[in-house]
């Protein structure tokens, strides 16, 4: 993940540095810097020219001797100056030359001209455009105006970076946790509802079986509910998965009433004491109204505590469209992202946290049912590898 991502961000930071550079050194540049740093022109000081008196010609002529002396004097003095002290302005001119190479310093103008390209390489990558922008405009705010090394530009926008991360994907919360709490909080022990949701292809049917996987492994108990009786094998699909992680699937014929299969599969939860009941449902197309009212009728009749969308990392903006039309139409309280290990671009999951303001709960990284993992904010920021 991030793969493609982190090399054009180095990319762009080192165009940057380069072209400054390359500004500094160029010969307009250290003409335009050596006439202002030029040093002024010492004035001379008038001295009174020595005189002696010629008694044979009968009047004043120059005194060698004494112009002599005087102006060794001086050389003296003028040498002895300049070894305590250079002429003003000449260090500082060859500093300023030696730091401009070093260094560089980006005016609002230039880094204007920078910011497009990276734009455009943070949409390349999957980011979205309002994300993007929040993005460009913390970067451009810390190193715009600021002296900085080549090293240090680099350092400013990857910790730029990472805190934009930071501030815009929500804190994930253990869903484990929040089972156990129902199953201790409550007499009645009704069981805890999650209810996934999504479009065909994402991967959300194996996903639901690994979070059961998952939820066992912490010492929860759990059924599936095969709600989604349209697609023709999801039943088989869904039982196939249930017997390989040692779970019971309950289940209608295809074509019931798949909010009547998520009731069975609460009851039956109630009745055997399960602790948990995850419910697969149908994915023919996030546009579908008619999917999304059979999604609407499932909610309604389940009660789930947590609604949680499935949606995979390699489909970009795409992803942000479903998600929006679910959360619109029954609310999303979390976010699965499948296929995360193959993502090498990694902006769908900084896109989908920011526009929803949902957390993230899980990373799907492979295909084994062990091969899901919660999610973590800092851990993500660390593949970043700037």
């Amino acid at each position: 993940m991030f793969k493609f991502l982190k090399e054009k961000l180095k990319s762009w930071t080192k165009k940057i540095t380069k072209a400054e550079k390359e500004k500094s050194e160029s010969p307009q540049e250290k003409k335009k810097l050596e006439k202002k740093n030029k040093p002024a022109k010492k004035q001379a000081k008038e001295i009174p020219m020595p005189l002696k008196f010629d008694l044979v010609k009968r009047k004043y002529e120059p005194d060698l001797d004494q112009i002599k002396n005087i102006e060794k004097q001086l050389e003296e003095k003028e040498e002895a100056e300049n070894k305590e002290e250079p002429i003003p302005g000449e260090r500082g001119f060859i500093a300023r030359i030696k730091s401009r190479i070093t260094k560089i310093k980006l005016d609002e103008k230039q880094f204007d001209i920078y910011a497009e390209e990276l734009e455009n390489l943070l949409l390349e990558n999957n980011v979205a455009l309002e994300v993007a922008e929040k993005i460009i405009k913390k970067i451009k705010e810390k190193i715009v105006g600021k002296e900085l090394l080549k090293k240090e530009l680099e350092e400013e926008v990857k910790d730029s970076f990472k805190e934009i991360i930071r501030e815009i994907l929500i804190e994930p919360f253990d869903v484990a946790k929040k089972v156990k709490e129902k199953m201790k909080s409550q007499e009645s022990k009704e069981p805890y509802v999650i209810l996934f949701f999504g479009i065909n292809g994402t991967g959300k049917t194996t996903t639901i079986a690994k979070v059961a996987h998952f939820l066992k492994k912490q010492g929860i108990s759990c059924i599936l509910a095969a709600a989604d009786t349209f697609r023709a094998a999801s039943i088989e699909q869904l039982k196939e998965h249930g017997e390989k992680v040692g779970v019971k699937v309950i289940n209608h014929d295809y074509g019931s009433d798949p909010a009547s299969v998520c009731f069975d599969a609460v009851q039956y939860a109630k009745k055997h004491g399960i602790n948990c009941v995850l419910i697969d449902t149908a994915g023919r197309m996030h546009t579908s109204k008619d999917l999304l009212r059979e999604i609407e009728k499932i909610s309604k009749v389940s009660k789930p505590d947590l609604k949680i969308f499935v949606g995979e990392s390699l489909t970009g903006n795409d992803v942000l469209e479903q998600a929006k039309s679910f959360d619109s139409s029954i609310g999303i309280d979390g976010i699965i992202l499948t296929k995360a290990d193959v993502d090498e671009k990694g902006g769908t999951a900084l896109s989908v946290g920011y526009i929803l303001k949902k957390p993230i709960l899980y990373l799907g990284t492979g295909q084994a049912y062990s091969e899901i993992e919660p999610f973590d904010k800092e851990k993500f920021i660390k593949r970043l590898g700037l």
